[in-house]
């Protein structure tokens, strides 16, 4: 089962709770809140989103936007062209199913320049790591200071963390001739040396192009050459990958529409729109005194608590059997700003904290948590944290968070904001 990240950033004006006694089972814990709308949107940055199948056992195409025409199977092309600023997502795991033949996997992404003119792509952003060594799945602390950034958990986690910080492992551009077809990137994602044969790896692109392009992921495996060494495709491989083969499968357990009951939300392969959440309302009051305002992060459909706001990104272009919406929002960059207001005639101290509450559709004023958290991560990741602190000083900090299914948190900020 999938989980998506539902979460919720919640304002406080009250101390810190007391810590619970675990007890064997998790109980239920209710905490009267109201829960908002999370205010602005998302912009219309189309997302090349590839992640169908996300275990891939053998050759063909995993997304492509390239036109139809030539292709042996045109129906693994949704000729869906990209220009201006665009992103390119993708997460893949390579999986040996016979012990007896285990081949290194090649992940390949092709950009294609679908004009008569000469076009630029620029690459302004762009990160990419394997599970193994990259970044192993290893356990962290709930709340973790990662001014160094080197604290995390997976591909997705060290990927993002870096376009965090706005790092670019690669700037540049690329120059396409008319019709031109090119290799974007070309990686190899390992498994003879591992147990289980098993191997991951994320990445994420911020381009921009001066004319319509068109990409596609595709995977293949290593040929060897005479000594028995892994050998990397090169370009007339890939075009042969894309002019010939079908999607990779086997697929994933196809998606069912929004209305559906029971709701199977699918994996994504396709185009969605919008890559950064921006939030900057005039004003935020903050909650009287005892109570607390939450937002919903990441919101999707059967899981708004009562807001009506699904967040998942539509798609522009999909395969049918995959998702209808994004869902989870999966390196998209949420933006926040809450300008804080203490309308009262005296000093108030507010704590922001990172929740994960118990998903739900209905609006009651309240969220449910458990204690104890049971192992289930819905939230893996870094927030950059910009505040003025009690001093009227500009503050910047890095914290990892680790938040579980129904985890209440701990403040991520404490401030005391004068009177008016």
């Amino acid at each position: 089962m999938k989980y998506f990240p539902a979460v919720l950033f919640c304002l406080l004006a009250l101390p810190t709770s007391p810590a619970r006694a675990e007890e064997p089972k998790p109980q239920t814990i209710i905490e009267m809140q109201e829960v908002r709308a999370l205010p602005g949107k998302l912009d219309k940055v189309p997302v090349f989103n590839s992640n169908s199948p996300e275990v891939v056992t053998n050759e063909g195409i995993l997304l492509s936007t390239f036109p139809k025409e030539g292709k042996s199977f045109p129906d693994a092309h949704l000729n869906y062209p990209l220009t201006g600023r665009f992103d390119v997502f993708t997460h893949h795991i390579a999986k040996t199913v016979t012990e007896n033949e285990i081949k290194t996997l090649y992940q390949g992404l092709l950009i294609h320049n679908n004009s008569d003119k000469k076009t630029t792509v620029h690459i302004l952003q762009m990160a990419s790591y394997l599970s193994q060594p990259d970044a192993p799945f290893v356990p962290l602390q709930d709340y973790a200071d990662n001014t160094d950034g080197k604290v995390f958990a997976g591909p997705g986690d060290r990927v993002t963390n870096e376009l965090l910080r706005e790092n670019t492992s690669t700037p540049g551009e690329m120059i396409l001739d008319p019709h031109e077809t090119a290799i974007l990137a070309c990686w190899a994602i390992p498994v003879k040396d591992l147990q289980p044969h098993l191997n991951g790896r994320s990445a994420l692109f911020k381009l921009k192009s001066n004319g319509p392009v068109s990409i596609a992921d595709l995977a293949t495996f290593a040929k060897a050459d005479s000594n028995h060494q892994d050998v990397a495709p090169n370009l007339d491989d890939w075009l042969k990958v894309l002019n010939t083969t079908d999607l990779s499968t086997p697929r994933e357990k196809a998606a069912t529409p929004t209305y559906a009951r029971p709701l199977i939300y699918g994996r994504v392969a396709g185009v969605a729109e919008g890559d950064t959440w921006l939030c900057k309302p005039e004003k935020l009051q903050i909650p009287e005194l005892g109570k607390g305002i939450s937002y919903a992060i990441s919101s999707i459909d059967g899981g708004t608590w009562g807001t009506e706001q699904i967040q998942s990104a539509p798609l522009l272009a999909r395969y049918p059997d995959t998702a209808f919406q994004a869902h989870g929002n999966y390196g998209i960059k949420y933006d926040l700003t809450f300008p804080l207001h203490n309308p009262a005639p005296t000093a108030r101290t507010v704590t922001m904290t990172f929740q994960t509450p118990l998903k739900s559709e209905k609006k009651e004023g309240q969220l449910s948590f458990l204690d104890p958290v049971p192992n289930k991560i819905f939230f893996r990741g870094t927030l950059r944290l910009s505040y003025k602190d009690d001093d009227g000083q500009e503050q910047s900090k890095y914290v990892h968070i680790v938040s579980k299914r129904g985890q209440q948190g701990q403040p991520l900020i404490t401030l005391k904001i004068k009177p008016k």
